[in-house]
């Protein structure tokens, strides 16, 4: 049984100084330290159980967020856990509807990644409490229960709740054959791991050759900034890993839209299957423009890591802007939001390859994409999650990675609880680390 009143929100600003070794360095975040606003709910009921929820950053900013999800605290304090998730879309709804403070959203920016970890750290809690990693329990949930989460608000010109009844419905067929084969086989990925902007090119070569010898096959590039460097990087790394294996790139939103055309148009010698975020990842029309002139080259779009919410991934469904859709588990608005956006892809027909480049994006999105292939688009075509070897050993339930393939987490919850000596270590700025690192800097 579901419940428990919401007794306590706790929030811890974590930051990892991964810009000392330049990873996660792309052509937009040259310096990023990867980081977490870091929500602890307790209850009053007798398990015990604690929801643990994250929302990701880079270092400076982190701590806006926390005084949102502070601002946000009192729409979850001395609530019932299990009268939230009996009426979810309305609690949705409320925590995204607060009178003030959805002047500085609405359901975008610093307000909505706030909301995200809260609403992360209650799917682990339900989860828990029914005993089952988030995946699992949405696969076993009824479609009527599953859509009473979502706010269909604003997508209705686009996906109705009885269309993503009847897509439910059709993908009941052939679930637990799809379950068996993901948890002997796992979810495919490609790695971001070996490429990124602020790596030499020896350390290029070191991280490829060790990736194909563990057996990858996907390789994404970090590219932007000039592009004789990356016409450089891209062949480098084309010629390590040959012509079979895929390859994708990512501009992280550095370039207008000829600019993003031009460029492509000198990279295409290496065959990209897409190129990630080549502008604004607000501009709609501009990403609708990209991905027509680049049709003829074989390259697709892919966007989504910053996309607000639910209405700009309509959108860009609408217009035919995007070939491959990549959803972030903190960006949106939770399981709740994400949900909506999965429904969407499928009735679109474009494929679902997340985001999960940053601390803790990984351990979520999994639980997201086995479900979306378990239960919605039943389909592996052109279809792979994104994995970056960064942080998991702060993890009490870290990735499991097997041939290049996410193995569906076992363990209840939605896997975000961290370590509890990774966050004292960490914690901005007490922790020992960053007290060291301050110290340094002094002297």
């Amino acid at each position: 049984m579901v419940g428990g009143r919401i007794i306590r929100l706790l929030v811890h600003d974590v930051r990892f100084p991964t810009s000392f070794g330049g990873h996660g360095s792309d052509a937009m975040h040259t310096d990023p330290d990867y980081s977490a606003a870091y929500v602890v709910i307790e209850t009053d009921a007798k398990d015990g159980l604690k929801g643990y929820g994250i929302t990701f950053t880079l270092g400076k900013g982190t701590e806006v967020v926390v005084c949102a999800i502070n601002a946000l605290s009192h729409h979850v304090l001395n609530k019932d856990l299990g009268e939230i998730v009996r009426n979810f879309r309305g609690f949705y709804r409320q925590l995204t509807s607060d009178g003030q403070l959805r002047w500085i959203g609405p359901e975008k920016g610093v307000v909505h990644l706030a909301t995200a970890a809260i609403l992360n750290a209650l799917w682990d809690l339900w989860a828990k409490q029914e005993g089952k990693p988030l995946w699992k329990l949405l696969v076993d949930m009824d479609p009527k229960q599953l859509l009473s989460c979502i706010d269909f608000r604003y997508i209705t010109d686009a996906l109705t709740e009885e269309e993503a009844y009847e897509i439910l419905q059709k993908g009941s067929i052939g679930k637990k054959e799809r379950e068996k084969q993901m948890l002997e086989c796992g979810y495919p990925a490609y790695t971001t791991s070996c490429a990124w902007l602020g790596y030499s090119d020896q350390q290029l070569k070191q991280l490829c050759s060790e990736a194909l010898k563990e057996g990858w096959t996907r390789f994404k590039v970090k590219v932007g900034a000039d592009l004789e460097d990356d016409i450089r990087r891209c062949r480098l790394i084309r010629d390590l890993i040959g012509p079979e294996k895929t390859l994708m790139v990512d501009a992280n939103q550095r370039w207008d839209v000829p600019e993003a055309v031009e460029w492509m148009l000198k990279l295409a010698e290496f065959k990209p299957l897409w190129i990630e975020e080549p502008t604004s990842p607000d501009d709609i029309l501009g990403h609708a423009t990209i991905s027509k002139a680049l049709a003829p080259l074989g390259i697709g779009v892919a966007t989504g890591e910053q996309c607000h919410n639910r209405v700009i991934f309509k959108q860009l469904l609408q217009a035919d802007a995007l070939q491959f859709l990549q959803i972030d588990s903190c960006r949106l608005g939770s399981v709740n939001e994400n949900l909506s956006v999965l429904l969407m892809a499928k009735k679109f027909q474009i494929p679902v390859c997340p985001h999960a480049g940053g601390v803790g994006l990984c351990e979520l999105v999994q639980h997201l994409i086995v479900f979306d292939y378990i239960s919605i688009s039943g389909s592996l075509e052109n279809r792979m999650c994104e994995y970056v070897d960064h942080l998991h050993e702060h993890f009490k339930y870290p990735v499991v990675i097997k041939k290049a393939s996410y193995m569906p987490p076992k363990d209840a919850g939605y896997s975000t609880e961290m370590k509890e000596e990774s966050v004292k270590e960490y914690q901005f700025p007490e922790g020992k680390i960053w007290q060291k690192l301050m110290t340094a800097q002094k002297n």
